[in-house]
């Protein structure tokens, strides 16, 4: 297939929504959050705040700067997932009536854990010796994240980060507007990964929910402690194959809202937090 042969009509809203739209949600999500937390917080979100050591100045700079490369490359692997779609490469469709509305609904959470799975597994790998200084090294250079962190890779782990997008492309069929709420929410849990707050209560952690999905402090603690928590929206693969770290829940609830926690754990438990 020549993609020069192939009819663009659509090209500039394929621009925008696989690039324009991931600077959007950058500059205003992450920024205005990033705002709220950390430049001008409320009282009553200091104590919630999970790291108290001052990030280093040029850490949002970096942050920023790695982050505009990173939206950059998901905008060419968008680009080049459209081009993909009118070469029929896809199963990307337009009309709800061609699945129905039921499909429209579940391939919500099917893509939600296929991203999970993928994420998990190349996020465990670019952890490798020999891949880490290549691909996520960058990354990992802000140990007290901010939301302004979420997209700053190295732009190889940001090629690995986008291909997430054409492959789902591929393997399922997705309706465009599908796709795009899921891009829109796995952004958004990717700034209350690095939130650098724990918003949750206690009791989440002990609860159904508490057992599967991520929270904040279970992707700051992989920054601060680098081999554990690879997980994006849930724990299961972490705790399948036994990456979840050893204290994760102590360190919860010491973060957790009802600061009455930290004055219920026990002698071992609060050794483990002076570590």
């Amino acid at each position: 297939m020549n993609f020069l042969q192939l009819n663009w009509d659509g090209l500039t809203e394929a621009v925008f929504f696989s690039a324009g739209l991931n600077y959007i949600r950058y500059f205003f999500m992450a920024g205005l959050v990033y705002y709220l937390f950390f430049h001008r917080p409320p009282t009553w979100l200091k104590p919630l705040e999970i790291s108290k050591s001052k990030r280093p100045l040029p850490q949002n700079k970096r942050d920023v700067f790695y982050s505009f490369l990173s939206i950059s490359i998901f905008g060419i692997v968008g680009i080049l997932t459209y081009m993909m779609e009118k070469a029929g490469w896809t199963q990307l469709y337009k009309n709800v009536d061609e699945y129905g509305w039921a499909w429209w609904f579940l391939s919500l959470p099917v893509m939600v854990f296929i991203h999970d799975t993928y994420f998990y597994w190349t996020h465990y790998l670019m952890h490798n010796k020999k891949l880490f200084p290549y691909f996520h090294k960058v990354h990992h250079l802000s140990k007290n994240p901010t939301p302004l962190t979420s997209y700053a890779f190295h732009p190889l782990e940001a090629v690995v980060e986008a291909g997430i997008y054409p492959l789902l492309a591929i393997i399922i069929p997705l309706h465009q507007g599908a796709l795009l709420i899921f891009f829109t929410f796995a952004f958004a849990y990717n700034i209350l990964g690095h939130l650098g707050h724990e918003l949750y209560p206690a009791w989440f952690i002990h609860s159904p929910f508490g057992k599967i999905f991520t929270t904040t402090t279970h992707h700051h603690q992989h920054h601060q402690k680098f081999n554990c928590n690879y997980g994006y929206y849930f724990t299961i693969w972490d705790r399948l194959i036994k990456t979840n770290h050893q204290d994760y829940e102590i360190f919860f609830r010491k973060n957790s809202t009802d600061s009455s926690q930290i004055k219920r754990l026990n002698i071992s438990e609060k050794n483990v937090l002076k570590k």
